[in-house]
């Protein structure tokens, strides 16, 4: 193999002693297999992302000394948990070190008393709660990519719940965490000193600023987290509508109606609708006059969620819904992880069957705002299909992210022939992303509620976003990484390496 000449044997000689050769990688497929996510990427630029080499810690200790080893020789590192993301984050731009985590899995305390746990970043949350389960506890972290996705990812991206207008998201249920600085300095970030505080008002809240990062500040190795009780009961009915105004303004009345367990509500468009007839993926067989679906959630008690429920059953049916039935709402929402692994999906381009690999984009929009942008979206994806077959629009969802209904989580979903995609569709594609991402924030949106915004496209209006906060980023970023060896290219962090310091401040 060959490798940069930052990493010759010397250097891989210190990385062994530290990990043991049998965890310093430099075979094709270990490398190859950690260069990718599964946003599709044109096939015939994939070898532009691979990794020099891949490490797997078992410890805080080993991650420390990796990245100081790297630090010293300039060496770029990106780390790598369940490797679910969307935005790319997890991806190599620069070559350079992958740290893999997956080998620090470990449940280091179960506190039944203040309903915590400690675990290693490399679990992910079904192996963790199989083993809270016999405690009749919870950790109710809920992605789609729930079976494969790590908490020391969730950390790294800030996640988004299925269930956080219930429980919160991601930030609100990791209480504190051990991370390993771009220098190889380990500190432990939460509020105040102890592991287990919820709020301190002692110094800088620091556990927001080394959370959603991407990587691009550190690697978290171990985190405390939050833990709720095991519902008794959970609500998840499924409504049909003849229009998608009533839909909308359903899942609106949803989200303001005051039920203690409501977990969240989902609105499918009639793009949406008609991909899953087509496909039957959520294996609702619907009539044609069906033009939207709305899925309430409800967990908790068995008689508060009784009590919730018909309060949500009421709101719907007064709205004009029509109930599908226990067993499409049990059904699906009991299958609602197992789409995140079935990426492919076979579609008719010039009479032949096709693999077409899924993409979304998402983001955060008030609900006010949430019609327009509909349309516009699909408006951006039906004249980008109108150049390219290799694109098909499936649909939109919108799902609360509180329980208040302010902003939703916004996703646009397209089907990409990845095989086929080349250098012109390739940008094409990128512009539709941009202009998909100037649309939320015309409308007050923010890019992203839950991917993050550091692949090609959305990238580019990062600053616009945030403004005068960019350039702090910035700053920060400089002043934790100096070298700029942690996951390098991402968010456009690399002005912050320019002559004029790329903050203009």
């Amino acid at each position: 193999m060959t490798v940069a000449p930052q990493l010759a044997e010397p250097v891989l000689d210190d990385l062994r002693q530290v990990l043991g050769d049998e965890h310093v990688l430099t075979g094709k497929a270990a490398r190859f297999n950690r260069a990718r996510v599964p946003a599709p990427f044109p096939v015939h630029r994939w070898a532009e992302r691979v990794p020099d080499l891949v490490v797997l810690p078992g410890s805080t200790e080993e991650v420390s000394e990796v990245v100081r080893i790297a630090n010293a020789h300039r060496i770029p590192i990106v780390p790598r948990d369940g490797g679910t993301g969307l935005t790319d984050g997890a991806v190599p731009l620069r070559r350079g070190i992958v740290v893999d985590v997956k080998r620090m899995n470990g449940i280091l305390e179960i506190d039944e008393v203040n309903r915590t746990c400690t675990v290693g970043a490399g679990i992910n949350m079904l192996k963790l709660n199989e083993v809270l389960a016999a405690y009749g506890l919870i950790y109710p972290d809920d992605p789609a990519s729930y079976p494969c996705s790590l908490v020391g990812g969730r950390i790294g991206t800030s996640g988004w719940s299925l269930i956080g207008s219930r429980y919160g998201h991601s930030r609100d249920l990791v209480l504190s965490f051990d991370f390993v600085l771009p220098t190889g300095k380990v500190i432990h970030v939460g509020d105040g000193a102890g592991r287990k505080l919820s709020k301190s008002s002692s110094g800088y809240q620091l556990k927001h600023l080394f959370m959603g990062h991407q990587g691009t500040l550190g690697i978290a190795t171990e985190a405390t987290l939050k833990l709720f009780p095991k519902p008794e009961a959970e609500l998840s009915p499924f409504f049909a509508f003849p229009d998608y105004d009533s839909a909308y303004r359903t899942v609106g009345e949803l989200a303001r109606a005051g039920v203690a367990t409501f977990a969240g509500a989902v609105l499918f468009d009639e793009w949406k609708v008609d991909y899953l007839r087509r496909d039957d993926e959520a294996y609702i067989p619907q009539p044609a006059d069906v033009r939207a679906l709305v899925c309430a959630v409800a967990y908790g008690y068995e008689d508060e969620v009784i009590a919730g429920g018909r309060r949500l059953m009421r709101i719907a049916k007064e709205n004009g819904a029509r109930y599908l039935g226990d067993e499409v709402s049990e059904g699906d929402w009991a299958a609602r992880h197992d789409r995140y692994a079935t990426p492919l999906h076979g579609r008719v381009r010039s009479g032949q069957v096709v693999p077409m690999s899924w993409h979304c984009e998402d983001a955060a929009i008030n609900y006010s705002e949430l019609p327009q942008v509909r349309l516009e979206w699909h408006e951006i994806v039906r004249r980008l299909r109108e150049r390219f077959d290799m694109f098909d629009d499936w649909g939109m969802f919108t799902y609360t992210s509180a329980n208040t209904g302010v902003d939703y989580l916004t996703e646009i979903d397209v089907g990409i022939w990845e095989q086929r995609l080349d250098d012109e569709s390739w940008a094409a594609w990128v512009r539709a992303k941009r202009d998909i991402a100037e649309v939320a924030l015309r409308y007050g949106g923010s890019i992203s509620a839950c991917h993050g915004s550091c692949r090609e496209g959305e990238v580019d209006l990062v600053p616009q976003e945030l403004g005068g906060g960019y350039d702090v980023m910035l700053d920060v970023k400089r002043a934790i990484d100096p070298n700029n060896i942690m996951n390098p290219g991402k968010y456009g962090l690399d002005r912050a390496y320019e002559p004029d310091g790329g903050s203009g401040s």
